[in-house]
């Protein structure tokens, strides 16, 4: 999205779009460095939660000051609060719904950096923390705005421990996406909303007033979340079906476009089955990415394949595992079209 911006009309949007691509650029190879393995396991069954949050008070000087240590009393920051808040409510949502301690399933403390350089229009999980912008104020919001943006950073973390799914072309594309459905069922799970009450919105909240959108993506309907110019040339680029995937040579292949089509899937599956999301759609979703069985470049074809799996695995030949053929088949996802 950010690449388009560096064209804009605007010299003051411009510069932040140009500043942030290339922060992006060094965060992300960092990540690519980070480990895959816990270390230092934590006792089965002792969940504990330990959040940190620092403040850069605009500069680069990562992780920056401590501002909010577990525990202590709210700051007059509400960044930082809603950033330590978020941390806190994602941890939970792993804990309670699939038994997971924290990120790496091992305790790893949630380390979060708010107020990150001046117009940062981002945010990003580096391969060890958590990083966020406060925009520029002029497309972009405060990125602790919403809640599905902090658990979808935190659970690209998740994915780095468990499939490590490339962030690149489909594989990437399903990174992306896994952190948006996970992002979605935490905000989901913090409303007590079932499937169909629910707004599958990602980012809500990020846009300034000026800005023609309600949100940066849209599970339900993909390509819809906004239509100003100012954000894409020609609105929402995410496609809904397999006949409208897009091959680019820019976003690491389209990781953040593409993702519209596995994130419709999901949609399908959790509306098809009813109910919390969550509890049966998610744990599925949540049994493919811990199985240990997908290949770190997986296609999409092959992470449907494996959901099929995850919910005969669990659940046998019932109206769950039917959900699921029925929406990668909906979604256009059946071997046919691009690996």
């Amino acid at each position: 999205m950010l690449k388009r911006l560096t064209e804009a009309d605007d010299p003051r949007i411009r510069e932040a779009a140009e500043k942030t691509l290339q922060t992006d650029a060094e965060l992300r190879q960092k990540r690519k460095d980070a480990p895959t393995e816990a270390e230092g396991a934590a006792p089965v069954g002792a969940a504990v939660l330990r959040r940190t949050v620092f403040d850069t008070h605009h500069t680069r000087t990562l992780p920056g000051d401590q501002v909010r240590a577990e525990g202590e009393d709210p700051v007059l920051d509400g960044t930082v609060n809603r950033a330590y808040n978020a941390l806190g409510l994602t941890f939970t949502f792993y804990k309670e719904v699939y038994g997971r301690r924290s990120i790496d399933d091992a305790n790893l403390p949630l380390d979060a950096t708010v107020h990150f350089r001046s117009g940062y229009n981002n945010a990003l999980w580096d391969g060890e923390a958590m990083i966020f912008g406060d925009g520029d104020g002029l497309v972009w919001n405060d990125f602790t705005f919403d809640p599905a943006v902090i658990a979808h950073e935190m659970t690209h973390g998740v994915t780095q421990f468990t499939a490590g799914l490339a962030y690149e072309d489909q594989s990437g594309a399903l990174n992306e996406s896994v952190s948006d459905v996970f992002g979605s069922l935490v905000k989901q799970f913090a409303r007590g909303q079932t499937a169909e009450e629910a707004d599958w919105l990602i980012g809500a909240g990020l846009f300034t007033p000026l800005v023609r959108g309600q949100a940066l993506r849209s599970m339900k309907a993909p390509g819809t979340a906004f239509t100003d110019d100012r954000v894409w040339q020609g609105g929402d680029p995410q496609p809904d079906h397999m006949d409208r995937y897009q091959e680019v040579d820019f976003d690491a292949g389209g990781v953040h476009i593409n993702s519209g089509i596995p994130n419709h899937a999901f949609y399908l599956v959790a509306t098809q089955i009813g109910g919390f999301a969550w509890e049966k759609a998610g744990q599925i979703w949540y049994d493919t990415l811990t199985s240990g069985e997908l290949a770190k470049r997986a296609t999409f074809r092959e992470f449907a394949q494996a959901t099929a799996e995850a919910a005969k695995k669990r659940y046998g030949q019932g109206m769950e595992l039917e959900a699921v053929l029925k929406a990668w088949s909906h979604v256009g996802v059946n071997g046919n079209n691009h690996g």
